[in-house]
This record gives C-alpha cells, sequence and structure tokens, in this order.
C-alpha cells in the first residue's frame, strides 16, 4: 500500500494528531459514556470517509491520530466531530446536563499537530495513554474493593 491518498486531482500524506477535552476537564468519559463517544467519533468519520488510525478516549480528553484530506480544513474536521458528539451524548444521557446546563459539552480549542516522521511514535503515545488510564483504573478498582 502506498503511503499516500488519492482524490480526483490530488496526492496526498495529510496526518494529523488532534487532542481535546470536555468542558472544564471534568472526568466524565467514563464506561458507558467512553464507549459512546467512541463509537460516535468511529460513525462520524466513516461518514465523513475521514480514516482513523488511533483512536484513545480517556476520561478527560481525547486523542485521534487520522488521516484528513487536503478538501477539508481541520478545524472543520474537529468541529464537527466535536458539535455531532456533543449533541448526540447530551441527548443520549440527560445525566450530564447536571454539570453541562447547556449542550456544549466540549470545550471550544482543540491541540493539533502534523504527522510526519514521528507517525509511529506519535501512535505509541496514544496507545500508551490508553494503557496508562487502564492500570489507572485497576488501581482505583483495587482501592474501592479493598476499603469494603
Amino acid at each position: 500500500m502506498s503511503r499516500f491518498k488519492k482524490l480526483s486531482h490530488t496526492i496526498y500524506e495529510c496526518k494529523f494528531h488532534v487532542v481535546w477535552i470536555p468542558k472544564y476537564r471534568y472526568r466524565v468519559m467514563t464506561g458507558d459514556i467512553r464507549a459512546y463517544v467512541h463509537n460516535q467519533l468511529r460513525r462520524l468519520c466513516d461518514w465523513k470517509k475521514l480514516e482513523i488510525i488511533e483512536m484513545n478516549v480517556q476520561v478527560d480528553h481525547v486523542h485521534i491520530v487520522q488521516w484528513i484530506p487536503p478538501n477539508f480544513a481541520v478545524s472543520q474536521v474537529v468541529g464537527f466531530l466535536k458539535g455531532k458528539t456533543a449533541l448526540r451524548i447530551m441527548d443520549k444521557f440527560p445525566s450530564l446536563r447536571k454539570r453541562y446546563w447547556t449542550k456544549h459539552f466540549w470545550s471550544p480549542g482543540y491541540c493539533v499537530t502534523t504527522v510526519g516522521l514521528d507517525e509511529e511514535q506519535i501512535q505509541k503515545y496514544v496507545r500508551w495513554q490508553q494503557k496508562k488510564d487502564q492500570d489507572q483504573e485497576q488501581i482505583e478498582q483495587q482501592n474501592l474493593f479493598g476499603k469494603q
């Protein structure tokens, strides 16, 4: 497989690492919410034909390494993903309205870097974040059950 993608008049290699957080950096993306966010981001990217290379939903932020074709602006893609998921999350989990009284689930900003020669290193970092989070969850569960 070529390292380049093709559009009708364009050959490109545009990969981006994007990170964003929920408003107030609340640690709300656990359990069903985390799974739902992960699923919705996959569905939305499939809908727009945006290939996800790596994705990781943490309790207080989201990492995505993905191909974004040159006919889309990064801000357009991130705005689309954050906007659609925010509406869907708030509809699916009405209990979140106690913390987020509007349908603004995500913080307005995001971090984006281009992926070039460091792609493998960035993918390892995203995987490491997930493993670190899983290890932390196990420690918290052990502490919870150990105290009972």
